[in-house]
């Protein structure tokens, strides 16, 4: 039976600096629009206004916020109308923390690609309590590749191999754009994170909640990423790592569309090194020196590798078990980046 994926991890804020950042998509400089009357919460109406730059007329935009679709230790997403256009839109709620920028707002206006999901604007909101919210305003993809799955899992079947080559297809291309163009390595790629358009099956990366531009030399939280889709080398405790993280994670997600269930499904995290040496066996100390160099504890039972072959059903297609060998390698260096994929 398939088992829920972990809760995500809380979101990361940049130590930089106070002030506001310019929330509308083109704008570089001043501040996010404060929204006028009560906090958002379903049914009520938030106003703010938007424009007011390099000449562009102010307007003012509503939202009523009709349901909630998601939420987490990060806050809360609203799927919401827009009044003026009945435009519908997913509004990402998050605590703001006034001493500081807000990471995934940062990343999110650098970003434009049709496998990630596009930030309209955003704008911030108080309470009674004088809590400040961030507001990422964003488009609206009615479903997500977890429960796509679900439903074939739920009916007893597979999913059709062609839209497993079609969503992993646009999931490496959104992966190719965001790890060169802006640099960003997402550290949560999951099924929950993939949106899925019902209608024209145009997949879009979403929750830059715990992305990071990652720089060489400089260290990063290891606690990161999911646990099922978790790459071996953060279970380690590296922390000095690569985007070849968000590569094993789509490989769990690509393994888990052939399956129907995870391919690595711990329920700590030391099962889930348990879980991964079932299938790939014990890392040799090469290996994990490339995982971590400063890891010292070698104490790991002996195990075999288990045959790619042997963990799909026979009827795989080849190239669909070797693309996941290729991804799923404990050495970061060896797995096949997301552009590579492609040549």
């Amino acid at each position: 039976m398939e088992r829920p994926a972990p809760a995500p991890e809380p979101m990361i804020l940049d130590a930089q600096p106070p002030g506001a950042v310019a929330c509308e998509k083109k704008q570089q400089e001043g501040e996010a629009p404060y929204a006028e009357g009560n906090d958002a919460v379903t049914g009520h109406i938030i106003s703010t206004t938007i424009g007011g730059k390099n000449g562009e007329p102010k307007r003012t935009i509503s939202y009523m916020a009709e349901s909630v679709v998601g939420t987490g230790s990060f806050g809360i997403v609203f799927q919401a109308k827009c009044l003026e256009t009945g435009e519908t839109v997913a509004i990402k709620k998050v605590l703001q923390d006034r001493r500081y920028k807000n990471r995934e707002l940062q990343l999110m206006r650098s970003i434009d690609h049709p496998n990630v999901v596009s930030l309209k604007h955003c704008f911030f909101s108080t309470t009674s309590r004088d809590e400040l919210f961030l507001n990422l305003v964003m488009e609206y993809v009615p479903e997500t590749l977890y429960r796509v799955l679900k439903h074939y899992s739920n009916a007893n079947q597979r999913m059709p191999l062609i839209y497993v080559k079609l969503y992993m297809y646009q999931l490496f291309r959104g992966l190719a754009y965001i790890h060169t163009v802006p640099g960003v390595c997402h550290r949560d790629v999951k099924p929950q994170n993939v949106l899925v358009d019902p209608l024209t099956h145009q997949v879009k990366i979403c929750d830059f909640g715990s992305a990071k531009v990652l720089v060489a030399g400089e260290p990063n939280i290891s606690y990161i990423c999911s646990r099922y889709y978790r790459a071996p080398e953060l279970i380690f405790g590296a922390t000095e790592y690569t985007t070849s993280i968000d590569i094993w994670s789509a490989g769990c997600v690509l393994a888990e569309l052939l399956l129907g269930q995870p391919l690595f499904p711990g329920e700590s995290a030391v099962d889930q090194l348990v879980e991964i040496i079932k299938v790939l066996g014990t890392p040799t100390r090469e290996e994990i020196r490339c995982m971590n160099p400063n890891y010292t504890e070698f104490r790991f039972p002996q195990i075999k590798a288990h045959p790619w072959h042997k963990v799909f059903h026979k009827r795989m297609p080849p190239e669909a078990i070797d693309l996941a060998s290729r991804l799923l390698q404990y050495s970061p260096s060896l797995r096949c980046t997301a552009v590579s994929i492609f040549l």
